[in-house]
């Protein structure tokens, strides 16, 4: 949520190209924008980037910081967007995270004009009274960081001079090392285009950077810092597509080839390190966020199959309902890597002692550096805000994984299991979206193994559709929802093969006149859509991708933003 980008080099760059390197993390969310120079300049607007760009004029700068803003404290305005400048236009901020005693700190700042309703702007104005006092830059900022409660990553640039400071806290920020000079981020996306070189800023931890050189500080103390080496794919097929979600659809058959090709040579060495620290754990318990917690489902499933009982639960409620102790191995699954939740969450298992692993997309990210041992699913970038491919790979792993412990799944045919299902069905799907898109209800129940999927498919169609989606347990129909079902009401119905309790239930909701669309891998059930594949752990990936297409198409007909869908965020890093 929110993104910030800020470049110093030696030599001059435009502020479009800013904000074209600010663009490649809209997919964090967004409502506004806004961009500041050394020279003074400062430019602001509401809306999306691609307009912004096209309505500033072009300015060559040697040193600015950009932001996009998703709003917290105050209303989506111009004024609330980022950057803030302090009274006199001395300094300009940009601000990731929530200032939770931001009343308080204001209420020393009376001499102070706001301009805004936001807490980012009281930072701005706490540092200029530091300096009004005497206290450089440095150490006025440090004195913020010494009295600041709650999470951010700032970067501030004072006007007429080359040099950025950053500092940050329990929200992400990285710097890129360029061949001519350094830029700023809340990930790495923003310079993997041309750079491959970082360094990870960590909790309580700021810097002065200049085009020249980079200054590492903790609590007024120099630290030395380690530059890490990474890449990023981008693109696993070039083909058109109208919208970035079905791109991603269709590169789930070669994302997850290239992860299934990695856990056997390049992460082999990790995925045995995982295997013997669960042996070795007296409890595992998986932690996860939205589509990453409908995964960790699916892998709870994978090893209750075999007799080997792991838990997993929803970040935020993590500490609620789950002890931990030395001989507890808590496993994180995270997209973005920095799902402020589950952060949360994994501090708190660490406190009690716990060990950490993870399975995450994005290298260096906080929880991977959290974590005593983590695999990467490999997905590369997704920029629609629905993951697809990524929960695909969050699943492959998993039961990869589950297969070491003697789950039994072919994974050297899953990718051309993907392919077909999607050049099979997804017409038909385009189609039946066509018949559905009016419908305010629908209902996806499944048990066991599908239930996760049911789960899953809802939330996409929800986040796309904008369609109210309940995926349910099969079982629990009778005890309330079945007063829902109504004649035509939309209810998709997930069996795979043997299920026939399912089966049951699907006749329950056709006895009250309920429009069913069977999902299965098994002929006897006659399915509307059939999945080729013998093994039930992979229906639950195919059928997934039943979900995500009929979601998208579903958008389509309606005319919706699907890869930008109204008030949700890709990377959560606030609470």
């Amino acid at each position: 949520m929110c993104g910030i980008v800020g470049m110093i080099l030696r030599q001059p760059f435009t502020n479009k190209e800013l904000l074209r390197a600010l663009k490649r993390l809209e997919y964090r969310g967004y409502d506004s924008v806004g961009y500041a120079t050394m020279e003074g300049t400062l430019r602001k607007s509401v809306g999306e980037i691609d307009a912004f760009l096209e309505s500033v004029p072009e300015q060559a700068t040697m040193a600015a910081i950009s932001h996009t803003r998703w709003a917290t404290h105050g209303g989506v305005t111009a004024e609330n967007a980022h950057p803030h400048a302090s009274c006199g236009n001395g300094f300009f901020l940009v601000h990731n995270g929530i200032i939770e005693n931001y009343e308080s700190l204001q209420e020393n700042l009376e001499n102070h004009t706001f301009r805004s309703e936001t807490d980012s702007e009281v930072i701005a104005h706490f540092i200029e009274q530091k300096v009004i006092e005497g206290k450089s830059m440095k150490e006025a900022i440090e004195d913020f960081m010494s009295v600041a409660k709650g999470t951010y990553a700032i970067l501030l640039l004072p006007a007429g001079g080359r040099v950025l400071y950053a500092a940050k806290k329990d929200s992400p920020l990285v710097l890129g090392i360029l061949p001519e000079g350094f830029m700023v981020s809340s990930d790495i996306y923003a310079f993997s285009d041309r750079s491959q070189k970082a360094v990870f800023f960590e909790d309580y931890e700021m810097a002065l950077i200049t085009a020249q050189e980079v200054q590492f500080f903790k609590n007024g103390i120099p630290v030395k810092k380690e530059i890490k080496e990474f890449s990023v794919s981008f693109s696993e097929i070039e083909k058109d597509f109208p919208h970035y979600m079905i791109k991603e659809i269709h590169e789930q058959p070669y994302v997850a080839e290239r992860l299934i090709t990695s856990l056997r040579h390049e992460q082999k060495k990790k995925l045995d390190d995982l295997v013997n620290l669960m042996k070795k754990s007296r409890k595992v318990c998986f932690v996860a966020a939205g589509t990453s917690y409908h995964a960790s489902l699916l892998g709870v499933y994978f090893f209750h199959a075999i007799g080997y009982e792991t838990q997993t639960l929803i970040a935020s409620e993590f500490k609620h309902y789950i002890t931990c102790d030395e001989d507890t191995l808590v496993i994180a699954i995270s997209q973005s890597g920095e799902t402020m939740d589950v952060v949360k969450a994994l501090k708190y298992a660490k406190s009690q002692g716990a060990r950490i692993a993870s399975m995450v997309n994005v290298p260096y990210s906080t929880i991977q550096r959290m974590s005593d041992l983590s695999l990467e699913i490999l997905a590369g970038q997704e920029i629609c805000v629905a993951s697809t491919k990524t929960f695909t790979n969050q699943v492959i792993t998993l039961l990869a994984l589950a297969q070491r412990f003697g789950y039994d799944v072919d994974l050297d045919t899953v990718s051309g299991e993907i392919e077909d299902c999607i050049e099979t069905h997804e017409s038909s799907i385009s189609q039946l979206a066509k018949s559905l898109k009016d419908n305010h209800d629908i209902y996806l129940i499944g048990r066991g193994l599908s239930y996760p999927v049911a789960r899953e498919a809802a939330l996409k169609l929800k986040e796309i559709s904008y369609v109210h989606a309940e995926g349910m347990m099969g079982g629990e129909l009778k005890h309330g929802t079945l007063a829902l079902i109504e004649e035509n009401t939309p209810v998709i119905c997930l069996i795979p093969t043997g299920d026939y309790e399912m089966e049951s239930n699907t006749r329950e909701v056709q006895a009250r006149g309920a429009h069913t669309i069977i999902v299965s891998n098994d002929k006897t059930f006659d399915p509307d859509f059939l999945l080729k594949t013998s093994s039930n752990g992979k229906f639950a990936i195919l059928a997934t991708i039943i979900g995500q297409m009929l979601a998208y198409f579903i958008a389509r007909e309606r005319g919706l933003p699907i890869d930008k869908p109204r008030n949700l965020a890709k990377s959560v890093t606030v609470e």
